[in-house]
């Protein structure tokens, strides 16, 4: 609970800032610049993907266990070997449709990417919490401020692909020096293609499913334009920033604490921690999808800038329930994968959803344009939940507790009850009305957490105030 909430906190206000920023550069860039940027961003997150997959359960699997193997050096090794291959990247991206300067930069930014994410991931395999919170701040700081500045020198997407690559590179110096300090670099060509061998499966995988994330962007722009693709991108991002951030805070904690305790302690003590583990995130992310998706008008009027505010209304809440269901694959189920050492499971589960994806957008996005867009996306992420589960029963059949699960439900769904009710009586504006719904949904969701006992709210409520208490006496004060 303690490394969820300081994840939390530090996400939650980088989301702000992210917010801000998407205030700020839609009112700074038009539809197509802005498009321009959203599809840089989206090809070097697969890109990034593609370099630092190999490393990841390297990093889950040694460096979490913290028994004095160090596996630093041979990341980083392999990391620049993985950059080798930019100018193929580079070529890949002028496939898709970026142009030549565009792919440049974007590849730029997928190599600045994938160093601060490989160092987040050492950082919190280690559970030191308060290091990532600051990197995680630092770079959503850095995004806003450098791409304010280089907007005074031009409004382009392609300069705006820059600042975003120097601005992470400033977050991976913030921690660089905790994550990296002591490693020895050492080219060990033999531990690297066996590294390389046991990460295949997870890196074409992982690399997979980060191009079905952006399959229906880049569908949209070479169908309809970059510009209804930036439109169409706003609205996503948006609901994604905002809604990844919780499950992401809560599973930065309970993967690497999964892994130690599966490895100390066994499989009924880890089955008992991913029980509280999928009631908690279930109990986090299910209300703010819901109530992101009853007030989406109002933040789109709120957030975005005039031209991009109509499609995102008319997506958002589309958008908001199909992240419910990626959530529950990416943060949840994919766990039974890492515990099982079934790598080839990811890419079954990531092949459908690309599958799926395509598929969907091609014959949606042709009939419905940007909206078709939105309903593909949420049919092939709850195709992929399906999948995931079915095979989650052959790897590590993680727990599914579905009686506390549907007291969750029951919960959220009240709470979007109410949230809707109160909007129809409002009649403020668009700000006035987010803080107001924000406010009693947040009220009436709490006070059903109570009425439930949701991930067991009652008794670490109390053990919170006990401990509070203590704090107090030992300070002298009370």
């Amino acid at each position: 609970m303690r490394q969820a909430s300081i994840n939390l906190s530090a996400n939650v206000l980088s989301a702000l800032l992210g917010l801000l920023s998407v205030f700020v550069f839609t009112r700074l860039f038009s539809t197509h610049d802005y498009g321009t940027y959203l599809l840089g961003v989206g090809f070097a997150s697969v890109i990034s993907v593609a370099f630092i997959g190999w490393f990841r359960n390297l990093i889950l699997s040694e460096h979490a266990r913290n028994d004095g193997s160090d596996v630093r050096g041979l990341v980083l090794s392999g990391y620049f070997v993985a950059c080798l291959s930019a100018p193929l990247a580079w070529g890949i991206g002028r496939l898709v449709g970026l142009d030549a300067m565009a792919s440049l930069a974007a590849v730029g930014l997928a190599i600045a990417v994938g160093l601060f994410e490989l160092t987040q991931d050492l950082v919190r395999a280690r559970l030191l919490a308060m290091t990532a919170m600051k990197a995680t701040l630092a770079r959503a700081i850095a995004v806003l401020c450098l791409g304010a500045v280089f907007a005074l020198i031009d409004r382009t997407g392609l300069l705006l692909l820059a600042s975003t690559a120097l601005a992470y590179l400033v977050a991976t110096w913030v921690q660089a020096r905790v994550a990296w300090r002591g490693t020895i670099v050492r080219f060990d060509a033999p531990t690297l293609l066996t590294a390389a061998r046991h990460g295949l499966p997870l890196t074409i995988s992982l690399t997979l499913l980060a191009v079905s994330s952006v399959t229906d962007r880049f569908m949209i722009a070479n169908l309809i334009g970059a510009a209804d693709a930036g439109k169409y991108i706003a609205g996503l991002d948006l609901v994604r920033q905002t809604l990844m951030m919780p499950a992401i805070s809560a599973a930065a904690a309970f993967f690497p604490m999964a892994v130690l305790i599966h490895a100390s302690q066994g499989r009924a003590a880890v089955r008992s921690h991913l029980g509280e583990c999928a009631e908690l995130l279930l109990s986090i992310t299910l209300p703010a999808c819901l109530g992101f998706a009853v007030i989406a008008p109002h933040i789109a009027n709120v957030v975005l800038g005039a031209d991009f505010r109509e499609t995102a209304a008319a997506i958002m809440p589309v958008i908001a329930v199909a992240v419910l269901f990626q959530i529950l694959t990416q943060q949840y189920l994919h766990v039974s994968f890492l515990l099982s050492g079934r790598n080839s499971f990811y890419l079954i589960n990531t092949l459908v959803i690309i599958a799926a994806n395509v598929i969907l957008s091609y014959a949606l996005v042709s009939g419905y344009g940007v909206a078709g867009g939105a309903w593909a996306r949420l049919g092939a992420d709850v195709l992929g939940f399906v999948c995931a589960l079915i095979l989650s029963r052959r790897a590590f059949a993680v727990p599914i507790p579905l009686g506390r699960l549907a007291l969750t439900m029951i919960a959220g769904l009240i709470m979007a009850l109410i949230v809707g009710a109160a909007d129809r009586l409002l009649h403020v504006a668009d700000l006035t009305a987010c803080v107001i719904l924000v406010a009693v949904g947040a009220a009436g969701y709490a006070a059903l957490c109570w009425a439930f006992d949701i991930s067991r709210v009652r008794a670490r409520s109390q053990r919170g105030l006990t401990l509070f208490r203590a704090k107090l006496a030992g300070m002298g004060i009370g």
